[in-house]
């Protein structure tokens, strides 16, 4: 066996046969890779990942940067305890039709505050409103690039003392490792790496599961 062929079955042993899903989320994560952008959607097992650092840390209140299809988002809710909320920044678009129907199925729809817009203006408005130090976890998964520094810094205020900011894609498909790259998001996400390593306000870790998954704790 070619060690592709072994990190695959690994893969999918670890996707298919171990990661939890409830079978609201299992149901909508098949949905969401038949459609046209499925590469947006993360990973079971990095949502898994998600949910169970939130449940470590006793978390009540999350915001997501990015709904896409509402994956990360209804997972979240059904690992958050009674009274617990998501609050949920989009652009909006025909992904949340998707979105919404999955989270009123699974009976969350309660533990979701959607707001559509940009998401830096958003972040801008919840630190606007006094906010801040208001939430235990915030994942970032949208506009990958110059913007994720933004919104990390945002975030960083939003939450409160050992809380934890986690953001996809930090990898690239592995081209953040080139330092001679020419891809503007991987060169922009390299620097974020770089700075997350350097940033004295936290705890860190580049976790490889998936595209990468950054786990950055608020000291």
């Amino acid at each position: 066996m070619t060690k592709y062929a072994a990190r695959y079955g690994v893969e999918a042993f670890v996707r298919q046969d171990i990661t939890r899903e409830s079978p609201e989320l299992r149901a909508l994560r098949q949905r969401s890779e038949r459609l046209p952008r499925s590469y947006m959607l993360s990973s079971p097992d990095e949502i898994a990942l998600l949910t169970f650092t939130a449940r470590l840390i006793g978390a009540k209140r999350t915001l997501e940067v990015g709904t896409f299809t509402g994956y990360s988002a209804l997972a979240m809710a059904q690992a958050l305890p009674q009274g617990g909320q998501v609050v949920a920044l989009d652009l909006g678009g025909e992904y949340l039709d998707v979105a919404q129907a999955a989270w009123e199925g699974a009976g969350v729809t309660h533990k979701i505050e959607l707001r559509l817009g940009d998401a830096g203006e958003s972040l801008r408005c919840l630190l606007s409103e006094g906010q801040l130090g208001t939430f235990d976890l915030a994942f970032i998964d949208a506009n990958q690039g110059p913007a994720y520094d933004e919104y990390y810094e945002a975030c960083l205020k939003l939450l409160r003392p050992g809380g934890v900011v986690a953001l996809e894609n930090m990898l690239w498909s592995g081209s953040v490792a080139d330092a001679r790259t020419r891809d503007h998001t991987a060169h922009a996400l390299r620097q974020l790496n770089l700075k997350l390593h350097a940033d004295t306000r936290v705890d860190m870790a580049l976790v490889t599961v998936g595209d990468g998954l950054m786990l950055v704790r608020k000291r």
